[in-house]
């Protein structure tokens, strides 16, 4: 038995919330394996929407295992909010919610030094959540941090204090106000509720369930275009959005990995700053944001808005190995008379490359785009691919082409029901 990976292909915001749910019923065990609460995985279902930030969107089947794994920064406060968030539905997270005592914590001073480092950059900041994730990624690299598993101390108390005076006196050398002393309070009833759950040890445990021949679904966060390695440096994320954060955020053997799905909207999306080659800066990008709700789940900031670029997805597709594509809110285009998609990259010289450049921030980038015709009288109660217009069939089997992997979901708005299989293997159970 392996392990399958699910992932964003551009930088994040794709709807993977809503496939996790979608294909958990074919799984035993569901694991979030990085990032943080500056994740924003949106679930609608039964007319009400989800939004989850920490807990993986498997929690809403309870014969499903959910695991965050130690790839993952843990905030205990809005995990306890996000817990309490669920009992409105009569779900009970402890009984199939566990939790990698590897996992690092964010600590109040993190969230304030997020907010300090991103102050004193000016007009250089990168867009950040103000989540605590880079300065505690900073601490677990550093080998500062404070882990899941320390909270069982005795002297954990202590080993906080410690690692607090040392935030201080950076929030102090920036000139930073902030209050500690109702965030500590905090976070110590949020540590306490913490200790309630399932905390184990991750790498054993994933490593069991596979001996057991279950099936597990590695859920990722953010966009593979944010990775801290491969994506749009200095403005990426903090950890590896990519299969391989997979393997290391969830303690299994590379060669374990199974299926690597990738998901893609129909168009792009960024939020934040950073480069942004097929943007729209006109009533266009103003019409795709409205049609398609395009602001944040987490930060409720408007997500910028562009056309498709394939150099940037066919490199995420080659570094991630991507072996079944789904492509989401192909309905936002059916508002649209015409689009466009960028099929490769023109510099001021007047050279061209279908790569993504190293000097993707320094550099001004023509996209040479295709125009295609968009899709009307779209069936959003469609159940099946052949039913769908020539347009968007033509558009699909385009990508196809391009892409050398099949597109074998197709997403026409956020609820369950409203997905198009074309590989019945998928078995829908919605």
């Amino acid at each position: 038995m392996k392990v399958d990976v699910l992932l964003g292909l551009q930088w994040g915001d794709e709807g993977k919330g809503k496939i996790v749910d979608f294909l958990a019923p074919q799984y035993q065990v569901v694991a979030r394996f990085q990032g943080g609460p500056n994740a924003g995985h949106t679930l609608n279902f039964d007319g009400i929407k989800h939004v989850l930030h920490q807990i993986p969107s498997g929690i809403f089947r309870e014969d499903i295992k959910n695991v965050i794994g130690n790839g993952v920064v843990l905030d205990a406060v809005i995990f306890k909010k996000e817990v309490e968030a669920l009992r409105k539905y009569n779900l009970i997270p402890r009984n199939n919610l566990f939790i990698s005592k590897k996992a690092q914590l964010i600590l109040p001073t993190h969230r304030l030094l997020d907010a300090a480092y991103e102050q004193s950059k000016g007009e250089g900041k990168i867009g950040s959540t103000l989540k605590g994730i880079g300065p505690t990624y900073q601490d677990k690299v550093a080998r500062i941090g404070l882990r899941v598993g320390d909270i069982l101390r005795n002297d954990f108390k202590e080993k906080y204090s410690f690692l607090t005076s040392k935030h201080e006196s950076i929030l102090r050398s920036l000139a930073f106000d902030y209050n500690l002393v109702e965030l500590t309070d905090q976070f110590f009833e949020a540590i306490d509720f913490l200790r309630s759950f399932n905390l184990i040890n991750g790498e054993y445990f994933i490593a069991n369930e596979l001996k057991a021949g279950n099936k597990i679904l590695a859920e990722g966060a953010q966009g593979s275009l944010l990775d801290i390695d491969f994506g749009s440096y200095p403005f990426v994320t903090s950890s590896n959005t990519t299969t391989a954060g997979a393997a290391t955020g969830l303690g299994i053997a590379p060669s374990r990995i199974g299926e690597v799905f990738g998901i893609f909207k129909a168009y792009c999306t960024r939020v934040g700053s950073g480069p942004f080659p097929t943007e729209l800066l006109n009533e266009t990008g103003e019409k795709i944001r409205k049609e398609g709700h395009e602001f944040g789940a987490t930060t409720g900031r408007p997500r910028r808005c562009g056309w498709l670029d394939l150099p940037a997805l066919k490199y995420a597709i080659m570094i991630n190995g991507v072996s079944r594509l789904f492509m989401m809110k192909a309905d936002v285009l059916s508002k649209l008379n015409t689009l466009y998609v960028c099929e490769k990259y023109q510099f001021e010289n007047g050279s061209v490359t279908e790569e993504l450049p190293f000097e993707l921030n320094d550099v001004k980038i023509i996209p040479i785009m295709r125009e295609f015709k968009s899709w009307k009288n779209l069936d959003m109660t469609a159940s099946a691919y052949e039913a769908l217009p020539k347009e968007l069939q033509d558009y699909v089997s385009y990508l196809e082409q391009q892409l050398s992997v099949p597109i074998e979901i197709i997403s026409m708005g956020p609820d369950r029901k409203s997905t198009i299989l074309r590989n019945k293997t998928l078995a829908p159970q919605i």
